[in-house]
């Protein structure tokens, strides 16, 4: 079942495409509030979080509920609502851009654009630079989600006007407001930094920002059994394939989603990663028991581009792949939190203490610098399992 928003009679509501079914159809009509549409032959409901969190908790076992084009769908809302209210011409280069295209025009307070134009026309040219440098979809996402947070602190301020000191206030204020965490003030700083640095093109050092100091965690890891149990755990044959598929190759989980079938090479046997983090290529390896568990899912579900799709053939979505990985923790009575990043630290962790290389398992993972790598050495039992307690030799 596939959640988007479209118009009705004048009235956005919620729409649900999904092929029929009719155990399926006599839960989605008794949803409160829900329509049904002649034209679209779809049921529709009021537009609000609830109405998904009910629709996700009644087809629990019958079918899942993907939201990922709902969810495109609202942060386009909400990265539009300044920039719809754009007046002026911004077809000079964003790069070219100096601070007086931010300031008032003409400099009187009778000719001054409203805080909210102004704001419209900094979030369009930081939008317009991100693409020019050719940032990662995911990347441009997180910095305009931040830079629009860091715009609405300061409703009525004109972007270039803001100080260093103001924006550390704004820091502060952050910090103490519950939603903190090292990494999230580091984004803030980045996406702010960009605007002041790349787009203003002013000195680094005028805008050099306190960044928080990270937390150092040690990676979750599965044990081998674990991951057994886990995988052995799944009936569904695509939900296994993508499993076994994120382990066998130590894939990140949006490599898994934009994985194609022209991406399995079965003669070289290796896989091409495309375009991962980083915008880098790279290969691993394609084991013997991934092909022929590869080849009973194609033969079962016949997909025509992506590796994995939907019942309708669009691409999988994240969210969908990492809740497959909470289901079969769940049958496989696993209890170690970890969603499929931990698929991807195991796949490291036990080439490891396989006896694998260092540097063969970062040019695996697509890491840029071996000290990323490295931190497997801290969690690898290869080295400890040498080391006998001193309580096992005093009892």
């Amino acid at each position: 079942m596939i959640l988007f928003i479209r118009e009705h009679q004048g009235k956005e509501r919620l729409f649900a495409d999904f092929a029929y079914n009719k155990e399926l159809n006599s839960i989605v009509r008794n949803i409160p509030g829900a329509r049904w549409s002649h034209s679209n032959r779809q049921w529709h409901f009021d537009l609000n979080k609830q109405v998904v969190e009910l629709l996700k908790e009644k087809v629990k076992g019958i079918g899942e509920v993907d939201i990922s084009k709902l969810k495109t769908q609202l942060e386009e809302r909400n990265n539009s609502k300044l920039i719809s209210t754009l007046p002026v011409n911004t077809s000079a280069h964003p790069e070219s851009m100096t601070p007086e295209v931010f300031l008032p025009l003409g400099g009187t307070t009778e000719r001054m654009m409203p805080a909210q134009k102004q704001h419209a026309i900094a979030l369009k040219a930081y939008i317009e630079l991100l693409r020019l440098k050719n940032y990662s979809s995911n990347t441009i996402q997180n910095y305009t989600n931040w830079f629009v947070v860091f715009l609405n602190y300061f409703p009525e301020r004109k972007p270039s006007t803001i100080t260093k000191y103001e924006i550390m206030d704004f820091l502060v204020a952050y910090r103490n407001s519950g939603k903190w965490s090292s990494t999230i003030q580091n984004q803030l700083i980045n996406a702010i930094k960009f605007f002041y640095e790349q787009l203003l093109n002013l000195p680094r050092e005028v805008y050099d920002l306190p960044r928080a100091k990270k937390e150092w965690k040690l990676p979750t890891v599965f044990a081998e059994e674990e991951v057994k149990n886990i995988l052995t755990a799944l009936k569904n044959l695509k939900h296994k394939t993508m499993l076994c598929l994120a382990y066998a190759c130590g894939l990140r989980v949006s490599e898994i989603v934009n994985m194609k079938l022209k991406d399995i090479d079965s003669k070289r046997m290796v896989i091409t990663v495309r375009q991962g983090k980083g915008k880098k290529d790279r290969q691993v390896m394609l084991s013997e028991k991934l092909l022929q568990l590869m080849r009973e899912y194609f033969i079962a579900y016949k997909p025509k581009a992506w590796l994995f799709e939907g019942q309708y053939g669009e691409q999988y979505s994240t969210r969908s792949t990492q809740e497959v990985l909470q289901q079969a923790k769940a049958k496989a009575g696993v209890t170690k939190k970890g969603s499929i990043h931990a698929l991807r630290h195991s796949f490291a962790t036990h080439l490891l203490e396989q006896g694998t290389d260092l540097i063969s398992i970062k040019e695996l993972l697509g890491h840029s610098s071996l000290s990323t790598t490295n931190i497997y050495t801290h969690v690898s039992k290869k080295q400890l399992s040498k080391i006998q307690s001193p309580l096992d030799k005093l009892l």
